[in-house]
């Protein structure tokens, strides 16, 4: 009984940053993909501004989406 008891708090950290390392990868390509929809926009709208507001947009959103997800992982 005590061997899984030990072998479930060795895996916790590990399981613990696995889900932030996935974080981490889905706020990178949040951003990316926020990146592309505002170039495509710009192009699209024949405007100057899309690209880079839709960006900020898209790095807000993925800080938020990290926190909450880093949040939930910590209780």
């Amino acid at each position: 009984m005590e061997k899984n008891q030990n072998n479930n708090k060795s895996k916790k950290p590990l399981n613990k940053a696995i889900q932030l390392s996935g974080a981490g990868l889905q706020m990178g390509l949040t951003i990316y993909l926020g990146f592309l929809l505002g170039k495509w926009l710009d192009k699209t709208f024949e405007t100057a501004f899309l690209k880079e507001a839709i960006t900020l947009l898209a790095v807000f959103l993925a800080m938020y989406s990290l926190i909450k997800q880093a949040n939930k992982i910590n209780d």
